[in-house]
C-alpha cells in the first residue's frame, strides 16, 4: 500500500499544471454529462484540446489526432444537445435508448475494427497491448458519439471502456491514470442509473 501511495504521489508531482487542468476539465465534462447539461461539451472540448497539445508535445501523434477528433465530437455534441434540449427540463437534453440489435451490431463493428487495427498497431508501433489499445480506442469513439446523441446505452459502453482502460494503464504502471479511469467508471454507473430513470 505504501508503494502504491508513493507511486501516486510521484506521478502527481511529475504532472504539469496543464495536465491537471486537462484532468479537471475532463472530470467536469463527465459530471455535467450525467446531468445532461450541454456545458459538458465545452469542458470536453477544452480537456481534449489540452490533451492533444500535451500528446503532440510528447511525440504521440496518433493520441494527439484522437484528441482532435474528440474536440470535433464535442462541437457536434454541444450543437446536438442545444438543438434537442427540453425547455420543460431546464434545457437538458432528452435521452433515448438503442434497441438491443443496434448494440449487438455496434459490438460486431468494434470487434471487426479492432481485428483490423490491432495487427497494424502490433506491426508498426511498440504498443504494449495492441488488441486492448485498439478496442479501447474504437469503443471510446463509439461511446463519445452515443453520448453526443444522448443515448442511454453510452453509459454501458463507458463502463466497459473505462474498466478496460483501467486495466490497460495499470498494467503499464500508470497508477494515477488508472485511478482516473476508476473515477470515470463510478461516474458511468451514476450516469446509467440517472439516465435510465429519465428514459
Amino acid at each position: 500500500m505504501a508503494a502504491l501511495l508513493d507511486s501516486l504521489l510521484a506521478q502527481a508531482r511529475a504532472s504539469s499544471p496543464l495536465e491537471w487542468f486537462a484532468l479537471a476539465s475532463g472530470l467536469g465534462y463527465a459530471l455535467l454529462a450525467v446531468r445532461r447539461d450541454r456545458r459538458a461539451w465545452v469542458f470536453g472540448a477544452l480537456s481534449s484540446a489540452l490533451l492533444a497539445w500535451i500528446a503532440a508535445g510528447a511525440r504521440l501523434p496518433l493520441q494527439a489526432a484522437l484528441q482532435a477528433v474528440y474536440v470535433a465530437m464535442a462541437v457536434y455534441g454541444f450543437r446536438t444537445w442545444t438543438r434537442e434540449g427540453d425547455a420543460s427540463d431546464a434545457g437538458r437534453v432528452r435521452v433515448a435508448r438503442w434497441p438491443l440489435r443496434l448494440n449487438l451490431l455496434a459490438v460486431c463493428g468494434v470487434a471487426l475494427g479492432t481485428s483490423a487495427v490491432a495487427p497494424l498497431l502490433a506491426a508498426h508501433t511498440d504498443a504494449a497491448w495492441p488488441l486492448l489499445d485498439a478496442a479501447v480506442t474504437l469503443g471510446s469513439l463509439l461511446a463519445t458519439w452515443m453520448t453526443a446523441r444522448a443515448l442511454i446505452d453510452n453509459w454501458a459502453w463507458w463502463l466497459v471502456v473505462d474498466a478496460a482502460s483501467l486495466v490497460l494503464y495499470a498494467s503499464q504502471g500508470l497508477v494515477f491514470v488508472a485511478l482516473l479511469y476508476l473515477v470515470y467508471f463510478i461516474i458511468a454507473i451514476v450516469g446509467l442509473r440517472d439516465w435510465s430513470r429519465r428514459a
